[in-house]
């Protein structure tokens, strides 16, 4: 029987997490929000908001018909801001300790519709040793942004010699934690914004499938993005050669599975 939650990783995006909060909570699905060495007012507005849901717990403890307290929302505050893989992967563990089989990764920056949840939800039950990845409308996406994504998924078509990864840097998708804590326990990933996409394609590498969720995305220019136009693309493209010369170690392995 799968179990699942939900795994936030913030930075400095609480005023647009704090309008899904309610959102979230709606799917009943335990919340891990990983605050990844935010500022002082994000911490002390995700503060509030663990705060508020230990006293609706406490609440609850005292009627009869709510019994049931795995809804809490779970805040791990990390030191400093190591990264967004760095908080994703500190989300996954916490929730494979709690017992959790499955952890849906999610955004802070309010761009994730939670109605798409359900969908991620049936996906893994019907596949539960699947990988789900959302996969966006990419018309609709900026076009500084859209041509970008393009390229990096032009070049995982090639490290992976496959098209089964439809959309390598959506934040929205749900893990299997058994083979995906396996391989983060075993390979240096990606720490920033380059983690999204080196952890599909080593996923995919080691053989677990993909199953993509069409989704829908929100965009607002008053949202700030906390992409490094230089660093960050540097770090992508560093991660693709390595993913080139890593696909050429496994091509003999890759083709065969292909093939078969």
């Amino acid at each position: 029987m799968n179990s699942y939650c939900l795994v936030i990783p913030v930075y400095n995006h609480h005023r647009q997490l704090l309008r899904i909060i309610d959102a979230l909570r709606a799917s009943e699905l335990p919340l891990f929000i990983v605050n990844d060495g935010s500022d002082a007012d994000c911490c002390a507005a995700l503060a509030r908001v663990a705060a508020q849901d230990a006293d609706k717990q406490d609440a609850d403890k005292h009627n009869p018909d709510e019994q049931d307290t795995d809804k809490k929302v779970r805040l791990i505050n990390l030191p400093t801001n190591g990264g967004k893989g760095i908080a994703v992967v500190a989300g996954l563990r916490a929730a494979h300790r709690e017992g959790f089989s499955h952890a849906l990764q999610i955004d802070s920056d309010g761009q994730h519709d939670p109605v798409h949840i359900a969908e991620f939800l049936r996906a893994g039950d019907a596949h539960p040793d699947h990988f789900i990845s959302g996969a966006r409308p990419y018309h609709l996406l900026p076009a500084s942004r859209r041509y970008g994504r393009r390229l990096t998924d032009f070049w995982v078509v090639i490290n992976t010699l496959e098209t089964r990864i439809q959309d390598s840097m959506c934040g929205y998708r749900l893990y299997p934690l058994g083979p995906t804590l396996k391989l983060v326990n075993e390979v240096d990933l990606c720490q920033r914004m380059d983690f999204d996409t080196d952890i599909a394609v080593q996923l995919l590498w080691r053989g677990v499938n993909i199953t993509n969720v069409p989704i829908s995305v929100v965009y607002d220019a008053s949202i700030p993005s906390h992409f490094d136009l230089v660093n960050d693309n540097f770090r992508i493209t560093a991660m693709h050669v390595r993913h080139f010369f890593g696909m050429l170690l496994r091509l003999p392995r890759l083709l065969r599975r292909k093939w078969t």
